[in-house]
């Protein structure tokens, strides 16, 4: 079971750090994804760390913005965001999969969180 948290309401410019807990199991040999939902729109990948944080990738617009990273001895995944604009308001989602590449399609994910949002306001 993958739990996120740390979403909520930030001004614009503004910082959040959002966590991503694995219960009943354990992550570490699993890539991890990010990825968000705005309202009215398909879900969107954000961000993806493999196994052993060898490598990332992020989608273009958070590049420079947002940081994946991971303890695989707490379980937990982290996604940092800073720079917060509006137009990253969405419902925030983690994912996992047995693999030990990047993936950033959200059908090649296994494993979902329940979501948190994140509202940036202008």
């Amino acid at each position: 079971q993958l739990v996120e948290s740390g979403g909520g309401l930030v001004q614009a410019g503004g910082s959040l750090r959002l966590s991503c807990s694995a219960s009943g199991g354990t992550i570490s040999s699993h890539t991890m994804g990010w990825f968000r939902q705005a309202p009215g729109q398909e879900r969107e990948f954000v961000a993806s760390i493999t196994w052993n944080a060898g490598s990332t990738y992020y989608l273009y617009s958070v590049k420079g913005r947002f940081t994946v990273s991971r303890d695989n001895a707490k379980n937990t995944v982290y996604l940092q965001m800073n720079s917060l604009k509006p137009e990253d308001t969405a419902v925030y989602y983690c994912a996992a999969v047995l693999s030990a590449s990047i993936q950033t399609g959200f059908n090649q994910y296994d494993y979902w969180g329940q979501g948190t949002l994140v509202t940036v306001s202008s």
